[in-house]
């Protein structure tokens, strides 16, 4: 019996309202719209639910609950990577807590206390530090809470250190633009004395900030084992969800971690996290879809915007357009003015070639924000489809000048140079991509591609089997990877690759049969190329396809029984007429065949036959009768 997921009620009320003021007043402002959107999907009567269970109190850190969480991604500013990071990355072996994960550590009454005390003393030069924070003055916010005794002002001055510390090393990394100097990406070189500051954190919020800095250093473990504390304090802060997700690889170190977290398999965090990781990691399924509708019950969120968004892009990784145009249209019909995600549905009617759709989002949007990297990206795509393709870079590229880890960006400008025939721009591009984000398979496959282009297969080789191993059943990239490895004349390579592609195939498909069949021709492996023809023949017969499409796979497993010893000549028959009395261009090889060779043929296989059966009997007389 499947498990239920958790129904909406005043614990889960209350802590999404708590959210919404404890993210916003700690800077947070994506984990604070988050809560918010999925607080107002609720009917007024749920909201009702949480008003009683409010704290009065100022200080919000802890509502304990056993459940397992969803993977978000971080949501404050630019990330810049640490100076040395020579610790090796391990596999994902993070060991599981012993005992109940709800006995997780948390801090003691007399500690919240003692928290509290502090933080209603703090009060006035907090609020002071948030406007400084707002401002973005973040060495303001430094100074004034240096004094300050509480763990919601220690987390207002290390974070805001943080951003100041982005903040130079992105400045120090563009004085070296277009130089050799220019390192990848910004070199944050604070990274190690900030975790200093929180090394010994019990604080949920200061162990968020633990994990980013972990994660930053490349100290994934620890990183994740810091994610999982903060969550078992404090489960309704989403950028630690994000934090999180990001210290994840693949959908393997997913499923090992999911037991670990300090909340129950069927809580709706949990599930939200299992979704939007699977998004991240582009590899979502069926069943993801079906923990959205879920999500969408009526004893969840069945008005979330948010979890809509989630399950367009589940729809639409799952290359169903038509249903995840549609999910999306119905986003924007409760709120014409969102504009999260809307890229997504820009790549969807660009895909499905709607450009008169395409142009209307493009122009209602620009008149929104022309300042969103977005927005950018939907008159980018615009301009592709229209083969305007100079316009297209202009687009992404200031996208990208917008937001620099804007992964879409990159790798669409990639794109639009390969189709530009610049090789060496659309490798420029892909290789930012990769940096951004080595977990997504569309630029190693970009990459593959532009290396093809040059005539270099060995490098779209190693490209292409890290595009695979990012998305193992894509039947495009084996197909690709198939074809450079024929492209190099290693054909048994490139079969293999075929055949990993079709068990993500569609049964009813014919091409990679096709292209199957005639490598084990190239190969003289005549059985198998002429199993892949008849395989041909069958789909197409059954449904109910032209002739003209399967007569010549037909005449070439006639010819194989006849003429190669496949010895099924009845089969061979029956091919060779249904293409003999049709229009196909094969008629005249069919109706030789059934006139010249298959007669002959017919006439060896019977006397083969009688030989046998002449040899059969001589050794029986020879052997003469049984002993009694």
């Amino acid at each position: 019996m499947a498990e239920s997921v958790y129904k909406v009620d005043a614990e889960v009320v209350a802590g999404l309202r708590n959210a919404v003021r404890d993210c916003s007043d700690r800077g947070l402002l994506y984990a604070s719209k988050w809560a918010a959107e999925l607080l107002c999907s609720l009917s007024p009567t749920k909201r009702q639910l949480g008003q009683a269970t409010v704290p009065l109190t100022n200080f919000h850190t802890s509502t304990p609950a056993r459940s397992r969480s969803p993977r978000p991604s971080i949501s404050f500013s630019v990330q810049t990577p640490a100076p040395i990071t020579h610790e090796p990355v391990h596999a994902f072996t993070l060991q599981p807590p012993q005992g109940d994960p709800s006995m997780l550590p948390v801090q003691p009454p007399e500690v919240l206390q003692q928290e509290a005390i502090w933080e209603a003393e703090d009060a006035d030069q907090i609020a002071m530090a948030k406007t400084f924070l707002d401002s973005k003055e973040f060495l303001r916010v430094v100074h004034w809470l240096r004094p300050c005794k509480s763990a919601k002002a220690a987390f207002l001055r290390v974070y805001s250190q943080y951003l100041e510390s982005e903040k130079e090393a992105l400045r120090e990394w563009y004085k070296l633009e277009n130089t050799r100097e220019q390192p990848p990406e910004p070199v944050n070189s604070s990274l190690h004395e900030l975790l200093e500051l929180v090394k010994n954190a019990t604080d949920p919020w200061l162990l968020f900030l633990k994990t980013i800095f972990l994660y930053r250093l490349s100290r994934r473990e620890e990183a994740m084992e810091s994610a999982i504390l903060s969550i078992a304090q404090y489960p309704w802060n989403w950028s630690t969800w994000i934090a999180l997700g990001d210290c994840l690889a693949d959908g393997d170190e997913l499923s090992s971690l999911l037991p670990l977290l300090p909340l129950p398999s069927h809580h709706p965090l949990v599930l939200m996290f299992q979704v939007k990781t699977l998004n991240s990691l582009n590899s979502p399924t069926d069943n993801e879809l079906g923990l959205c509708d879920r999500l969408l019950s009526e004893d969840c969120f069945p008005r979330s915007m948010w979890i809509m968004a989630l399950r367009g892009n589940v729809l639409y990784y799952l290359h169903d357009f038509t249903a995840a145009e549609a999910q999306f249209r119905k986003i924007l019909a409760i709120d014409p003015y969102r504009v999260d995600d809307i890229d997504i549905l820009s790549n969807i009617l660009y895909v499905s070639e709607n450009n008169n759709a395409l142009s209307k989002l493009a122009h209602d949007y620009l008149a929104i924000d022309k300042d969103r990297p977005e927005i950018c990206c939907i008159i980018g795509n615009y301009y592709s489809l229209r083969a305007e393709h100079e316009k297209a870079v202009k687009y992404f590229r200031r996208a990208t000048q917008l937001d620099r880890t804007y992964l879409a960006a990159w790798t669409l400008m990639g794109h639009e140079f390969v189709e530009m025939k610049n090789s060496h721009a659309a490798i420029e591009a892909y290789r930012k991509a990769v940096d951004v984000n080595k977990k997504d398979y569309r630029a190693w496959y970009g990459l593959a591609q532009a290396y093809e282009l040059l005539g270099m297969h060995q490098y779209a080789l190693y490209y292409y089997q890290h595009a695979t191993a990012l998305r193992p059943y894509d039947v495009r990239i084996w197909q690709a990877e198939g074809m450079c490895y024929e492209e190099m004349g290693r054909l048994k390579e490139a079969t293999e690759c075929l055949r990993r592609a079709l068990i993500g195939a569609d049964p009813q498909e014919t091409t990679i049969h096709l292209k199957l069949a005639k490598l084990h021709h190239d190969l003289e492996e005549f059985a198998e190329a002429a199993a892949y023809h008849r395989r041909i023949v069958e789909v197409c017969r059954s449904a109910q396809k032209p002739i003209q499409e399967w007569s010549k796979s037909a005449v070439y497993v006639a010819r194989y029984h006849i003429l190669q010893g496949g010895g099924d000549l009845a089969l061979a028959r029956q091919y060779l007429e249904w293409v003999s009395v049709s229009n196909a261009e094969e008629v005249t090889q069919a109706n030789e065949l059934l006139r010249r060779h298959l007669p002959a043929a017919v006439m060896r296989q019977q006397q083969q036959q009688q030989q046998n059966a002449a040899s059969a009997g001589g050794r029986a007389a020879s052997e003469g009768p049984p002993i009694a």
